[in-house]
């Protein structure tokens, strides 16, 4: 009766919570305090991977418990209701272990599940059902090459995709990479822009995987020798996940990246990617012009896509036709008209882009400007009416002029079209959860004042934790510059003035470079002068 009544004394509390009135943290502080039980911050604490092995994720996921550590015959788990005895009952008979108890909140006992528990185990224990003939999957005419469709249907492969995809969706993966070498088929994970191996497999089981991936995404399963795209869309939990598939063939077989598209990024708005309030400034205004052309360069990865959907979605697309051109269409919105290229059908970006031009257009966005064509006709739009939206590969925003030129666009063009350049990059953002100041590099240090005018030895970075998987970074931040198009500007790109002379004009007109903009993230503790220097590098 008395951990009945504690328990709704519990249920209670979590109304605060839910209200808002209290965090989950400060009721556990509080529990732990009214219970005398230890309260635990999971995003700090280690933990044992033998007992969390010895522990199936469904167990500690159905009652809402992480597994921390054994001692003797005591197994010590993180909770989020103690007061819950039939909880410790029912798992001390499971596990026949005598249970102590830790507090900790329920969002952070989830997260550490899905940070500890990895789906490698599983998946190597599912490929192992998998008959297999051969030797090598790399191996021309093979018996494992010329996998059967019987192979590929087995409920193990299946598992086994199904389980990759999921724990790249759990580890925030943008990428999955399945890669045959000599001996093995190497998983790797890009997170947060930067490629972490994940696990190694048998190389037997290359053929049936990338098969079974084939399947999923509409693809050939036959074609071997030429690349190949698809998509896949899947339900994880409430959330649809799309992704895309893209096969090549290398020398030890065909490889596959799995490009894993999060529909949250297409919603976020420019101040949550990291635009700072004077460049977002500048940058509204520009596309509040009418008609003129607005460029965004980049490295591929440079986050170029996320922010043109971000900046069509703060154009009024109820008072306004907007029409895009994407290869491919990779999110979708309401109320904007989207194309998709299909060189197959005789759909290129120039000319999806000339027959926009028959359809009233008020806003068009090109997904990238690829060749001359593509360039003129996307200038001519923006010189009779037209906002134009488009990306282009160039290294900075000044670099973006010339590389339009060099594309074959008249400077005079270019010149009266454009009316304002954006490059960006994407940097790692410090983990907050262990964040804290610490030494920097002598090379980190001499960057910084080099650049900010004003020695600093220390700067915040991530010391490693649970929640950002040791690594002291979680997700990223946008690194902006944003190149205005004066009439100064103008009347130089005329008589050809050098870059040098344009980067100086419009850095007196006010412009805030890559590497400062960068700098300054790295004095608000948003990221690293390591991060800083490792993407916006440059020659000279």
């Amino acid at each position: 009766a008395n951990g009945t009544a504690r328990s709704d004394g519990h249920r209670s509390e979590e109304t605060l919570v839910d209200q808002g009135l209290i965090t989950s943290e400060r009721l556990a502080i509080f529990t732990s305090m009214q219970l005398g039980i230890p309260y635990v911050n999971l995003r700090t604490r280690s933990i044992d991977p033998s007992v969390v092995e010895g522990l199936p994720e469904a167990t500690a996921r159905k009652y809402g418990i992480m597994p921390l550590e054994m001692d003797g015959n005591v197994l010590v788990v993180a909770i989020g209701d103690p007061a819950n005895i039939q909880i410790t009952e029912e798992l001390a008979a499971l596990t026949r272990k005598r249970i102590e108890p830790v507090i900790s909140t329920p969002e952070d006992i989830l997260e550490t599940i899905g940070v500890n528990y990895r789906a490698s185990g599983e998946i190597e224990k599912q490929l192992s059902q998998i008959p297999m003939a051969g030797q090598r999957a790399g191996s021309a005419g093979s018996a494992a090459q010329r996998v059967s469709a019987d192979a590929v249907a087995q409920a193990p492969v299946v598992r086994a995709i199904d389980l990759l995809i999921k724990q790249a969706v759990r580890d925030r993966a943008s990428d999955v990479h399945m890669e045959p070498d000599e001996n093995k088929l190497r998983v790797r994970f890009r997170i947060d822009g930067i490629l972490h191996e994940s696990m190694s497999l048998p190389l037997e089981v290359h053929a049936p995987l990338i098969s079974r991936l084939k399947i999923m995404a509409g693809m050939n399963i036959a074609e071997r020798r030429r690349p190949q795209d698809g998509q896949i869309t899947l339900k994880e939990g409430d959330k649809e996940i799309d992704i895309r598939v893209a096969t090549s063939n290398t020398i030890h077989g065909e490889m596959a990246v799995l490009r894993i598209l999060d529909k949250t990024f297409a919603f976020r708005t420019l101040p949550e990617l990291g635009i700072s309030p004077s460049t977002m400034e500048t940058y509204e205004r520009m596309l509040k012009t009418p008609f003129g052309m607005l460029v965004i360069s980049g490295p591929t990865g440079s986050g170029k896509t996320t922010t043109l959907y971000a900046s069509v979605n703060m154009i009024d697309s109820v008072g306004r036709n907007i029409i895009t051109i994407e290869d491919p269409v990779e999110y979708r919105f309401s109320n904007i008209n989207q194309m998709q290229v299909n060189p197959a059908a005789g759909v290129t970006f120039a000319g999806g882009l000339r027959a926009c031009m028959r359809l009233d257009p008020d806003v068009i966005l090109v997904g990238e400007i690829r060749d001359a064509e593509t360039a003129q006709i996307g200038i001519q739009a923006a010189l009779t009416g037209h906002l134009v939206l488009s990306s282009v590969h160039a290294n900075d925003a000044v670099g973006t002029l010339f590389r339009l030129i060099d594309l074959g666009a008249e400077p005079f063009l270019v010149a009266s079209a454009i009316i304002g350049c954006a490059a960006q990059r994407m940097a790692r953002r410090v983990c907050p959860h262990c964040a804290r100041m610490g030494e920097a590099t002598p090379e980190e240090q001499l960057a910084y004042e080099r650049e900010m005018g004003e020695k600093r030895t220390e700067f915040l970075h991530g010391a490693g934790c649970n929640v950002c998987a040791g690594t002291g970074y979680l997700g990223r931040i946008a690194i902006f510059e944003v190149f205005v198009i004066s009439e100064a500007i103008r009347r130089m790109i005329l008589s050809r003035a050098s870059t040098d002379d344009l980067r100086n004009q419009a850095m007196q007109e006010g412009m805030v470079n890559l590497w400062h903009d960068g700098m300054e993230k790295v004095k608000l503790g948003l990221t690293t002068p390591h991060e800083v220097i490792r993407n916006v590098y440059s020659i000279g």
